[in-house]
């Protein structure tokens, strides 16, 4: 197998490859969070298959997932270049202990356990599934003239999804993990942006509870530098 091309360490500790508005929002929320410096790296969706990114043979070369985020800065390997972590859960695993003054991660073993099952079901689920079904139909049937029904597939698993979240959140907590905000928090705001602002769902009709956490979310400055970076306006408060 041959090695990928060396890539050049960034200037601060990290560099997060970012596209705006993509999951990729969540690392980089928590980038702010912890409050290191860092750099950031676009990667422009391109080719006929909207977002995969395959197109680019140097972020290829990168990342052979070809997809965002990744964060460079992270001793060791999978695949791809040297010292790159990705998986969203993974780098905000990675990040939150990076940075335990923000407090992003509960303190004992479960709570951890907790912010885990959250992620990998959002990562595993509602993401590559339920909005992949949306977007990316390719990924689910060879021929258009199936597109239609993975799509409709997807909106009924996205109900689905966001209805479990709903209920979860409406049980009187204040933030996802009761005993606090944490990364969990960040990564949720991804979801209830795309429920929102791109497919069109009434969000505060269909879940108010999290709704209020979302505002809750949005108001913190951290979120706000991250939000105005991707040019993204959830609320019109904000």
């Amino acid at each position: 197998m041959t090695a990928p091309s060396p890539v050049k360490a960034p200037a601060t500790r990290h560099r997060l490859y970012y596209s705006p508005g993509t999951c990729a929002l969540a690392p980089h929320i928590v980038l702010e969070e912890i409050g290191e410096p860092y750099e950031l790296h676009l990667i422009s969706a391109s080719g006929p298959r909207d977002g995969e990114m395959t197109s680019k043979p140097e972020w290829k070369a990168i990342n052979p997932k070809a997809r965002v985020p990744a964060l460079l800065g992270v001793p060791g390997r999978i695949g791809g270049a040297e010292n790159l972590l990705t998986e969203v859960p993974a780098i905000l695993i990675y990040l939150a202990r990076t940075g335990p003054s923000a407090q992003l991660l509960p303190s004992d073993p479960a709570g951890e356990a907790r912010c885990i099952e959250w992620m990998n079901w959002l990562s595993g689920n509602v993401h590559t599934i339920a909005f992949a079904q949306i977007w990316r139909p390719h990924r689910f049937t060879t021929g258009e003239e199936g597109f239609a029904a993975v799509r409709t597939s997807g909106r009924d698993n996205i109900t689905e999804s966001f209805a479990y979240i709903e209920k979860l959140l409406a049980d009187g907590r204040g933030w996802a993990i009761p005993e606090g905000y944490t990364v969990v928090d960040a990564y949720l705001l991804v979801f209830y942006y795309w429920g929102r602002c791109r497919i069109g769902l009434d969000m505060g009709t269909l879940c108010p509870a999290w709704t209020r956490l979302s505002e809750l979310v949005a108001r913190r400055p951290a979120v706000q530098r991250a939000l105005k970076t991707h040019q993204i306006t959830i609320f019109e408060t904000e």
